[in-house]
């Protein structure tokens, strides 16, 4: 006997009994957006590896260590795309989407990283993301982040996460920054972890989100990013708080909170949870208003977001937030007799179209009566409708309840679709 083949590690299977509660995440996200004007933009799976080695920065974790990087038959460098603010750039550019042009757009699907896997961190995970261009002010930014609030209430999770938000400053302050920032790590770098030593080099303002408790003391005495602001800065972010305000969205500024990737500047924001462990941040974003020129386009603002849907998911279910995903059936249908499996389909194709939003499931492959019933138990429906020889003879139809005692009833076939819409 062959051996089985299995799923490759950190690339996990959606089941049935799961996709549900996908269904009403990703139904929910969907509605939220569209509620707000923006549009949906589908980007390929694979792109250029230039693309994110541009976007994302050469020395990042995610290039250097979690790309899914391969050469085609061509000889081009190709990647499995490891996050969707790229893409959307790189399509927004070469289909002359952005430049002098305000656009809302949104996205959801896989991405890919070769992280260590774990529970709710995966190898393909999928996001959901959000990204606006041609808005340079803070409205749009507090626009954005009352979106994401706006999905947490419908999710009913609003009083599980935190908002965090910072100003990284323009790139020029910034730089100014990492200079004064390096020169601060370099006095303390004999005690710092081998991580905190390359990032020092590499991307030292990731230092500042280190975990070890050790070096955050020490951090607790370098210097401020926002003492190297300007004006333009300042009024940007007071503007944001001020707006927040406004809305009523509460919010902790975290002069700490700095982004992953190389392209952000002014806000950045986390929403952040205590319902699953260490696994804390279920959405981040900012503002990143030089990548749609660094890769290629002209000058133009733009600021989004992206959240990973599986960890959503499993915070739903770790909330017990899952009891109202809609079953997969409503109606099975049960027959008995020659004649009843062979007008049944037609009878049940019939009530399809008077009851577009009934979930009807007719049983196939034979059974008695015992046995069908077994499976409509299973399928979880609400009631099943039953076809046997005196049902086909007169035109008619009986309807028996499988989730509460009540008597069975049995009704002409036209008064059908009305009876179940009741019941259901």
């Amino acid at each position: 006997m062959s051996k089985n083949i299995q799923a490759i590690r950190g690339m996990n299977d959606c089941l049935p009994a799961q996709t549900p509660v996908w269904q009403k995440l990703e139904a929910i996200l969907r509605d939220v957006v569209n509620r707000y004007g923006y549009s949906e933009i589908r980007m390929p799976i694979v792109e250029m590896t230039e693309l994110f080695k541009r976007s994302i920065g050469e020395v990042t974790d995610i290039v250097e260590k979690e790309m899914y990087t391969f050469d085609d038959r061509n000889g081009d460098s190709l990647t499995l795309r490891p996050e969707g603010t790229a893409s959307c750039v790189r399509a927004g550019n070469e289909h002359g989407l952005l430049y002098n042009q305000i656009q809302r757009l949104w996205y959801m699907g896989p991405m890919f990283r070769h992280e260590r896997p774990q529970k709710g961190r995966y190898r393909q995970f999928h996001q959901f993301g959000v990204e606006t261009f041609g808005m340079n002010g803070p409205d749009i930014d507090a626009e954005i982040i009352a979106l994401t609030a706006r999905m947490w209430q419908a999710l009913g999770i609003k009083d599980e996460v935190r908002l965090e938000i910072n100003s990284l400053g323009s790139n020029e302050e910034r730089a100014n920054y990492r200079d004064a920032l390096v020169e601060f790590l370099k006095q303390h770098e004999s005690l710092l972890d081998d991580d905190c030593r390359r990032r020092m080099l590499t991307n030292p303002l990731r230092v500042l989100d280190t975990k070890n408790a050790s070096i955050q003391a020490i951090l607790k005495d370098a210097p401020k990013l926002s003492d190297y602001f300007g004006e333009a800065s300042k009024k940007h972010f007071s503007g944001l708080c001020e707006r927040l305000d406004a809305l009523g969205i509460q919010y902790q500024v975290n002069e700490r909170l700095v982004r992953g990737l190389d392209y952000y500047n002014y806000t950045v924001f986390e929403w952040i949870t205590e319902s699953l462990g260490s696994q804390g941040t279920v959405c981040a974003g900012g503002r990143y208003d030089g990548l749609v020129e660094q890769l290629g386009g002209k000058a133009t603002s733009a600021v989004g977001f992206a959240m990973g849907l599986e960890r959503l998911v499993l915070m739903l279910e770790t909330l017990n937030l899952t009891d109202d995903v809609r079953r997969p059936v409503d109606v099975y249908v049960v027959t008995l007799g020659e004649q009843a499996e062979i007008q049944a389909p037609a009878v049940i194709e019939q009530l399809r179209d008077e009851l577009s939003d009934v979930r009807i499931q007719l049983n196939c492959g034979g059974g008695n009566f015992k046995k069908q019933f077994k499976k409509a138990d299973k399928s979880g429906a609400e009631i099943a409708l039953i076809f046997a020889e005196d049902e086909i003879a007169n035109q008619s139809v009986s309807i028996k309840h499988l989730r509460k005692q009540q008597e069975q009833i049995t009704l002409p076939l036209s008064q059908a679709a009305q009876a179940i819409a009741a019941e259901l």
